[in-house]
């Protein structure tokens, strides 16, 4: 489990085939002190394992799954990358809950500079969009933001100069993609509604009318 709120940036040193898979070779800008191998390190918002810690420098595979939902499918030595470590209970929640499973990408619309903030729109599937509310959570890239307003095409945000600095945001271009992951809660909501409604209608007794029997009694 995550915040979004992205602990420091790294550099992607080497990307090597495993199986159907990827190992990824990251330099950290920081000391992973405290971590080791088994460790969740989320990349880019994408929650994947250590297999190998020593210093600034960590290994992680990434599954075919996360490549096809992911931008890691098109990460190349020298990409720089937002990390973040996992969520200690005793930590301050300063963002929202984040998974590290990421639902699908956007397509960065715009940019534009207003006043201190950085103004960025964001394309994303209706498939996502159906989970986002204006002022609601969403993760860029692993990073926790406030959906200023939405649209059936996408979302916008405001960056302040601080996220700005700290993430890969501030790099991106105009049709970049980014990892999307909505608010869990919204999810879990929109299952159990589902769930009732499926429940409710099996229960439903017969109501004595339909199709079938006006078809049988010669009506139709």
């Amino acid at each position: 489990m995550f915040t979004g709120i992205i602990e420091g940036l790294g550099t992607v040193t080497a990307v090597t085939s495993s199986g159907e898979g990827r190992r990824l070779s990251i330099n950290a800008d920081f000391v992973l002190e405290d971590s080791r191998m088994g460790d969740s390190i989320a990349i880019d918002g994408a929650c994947l394992t250590a297999v190998m810690v020593a210093g600034t420098r960590f290994a992680a595979d990434v599954s075919p799954e996360t490549l096809a939902r992911t931008t890691l499918q098109t990460i190349t030595p020298g990409t720089r990358v937002n990390i973040e470590r996992a969520l200690r209970l005793s930590d301050r929640l300063d963002g929202h809950l984040v998974s590290g499973h990421i639902d699908g990408t956007g397509r960065i619309a715009f940019k534009k500079t207003e006043a201190n903030a950085l103004r960025v729109g964001i394309f994303v599937a209706p498939e996502l969009n159906r989970y986002m509310i204006a002022k609601g959570s969403v993760a860029v890239d692993g990073v926790s933001l406030t959906i200023n307003t939405l649209d059936s095409q996408g979302f916008e945000v405001a960056i302040i100069p601080h996220t700005a600095a700290s993430t890969t945001i501030e790099t991106k271009h105009t049709g970049d993609a980014v990892n999307i992951e909505t608010d869990m809660i919204g999810k879990y909501v929109e299952k159990f509604i589902k769930e009732e409604e499926k429940n409710a209608s099996d229960d439903k007794p017969e109501t004595g009318v339909d199709m079938g029997l006006l078809h049988k009694t010669g009506f139709i």
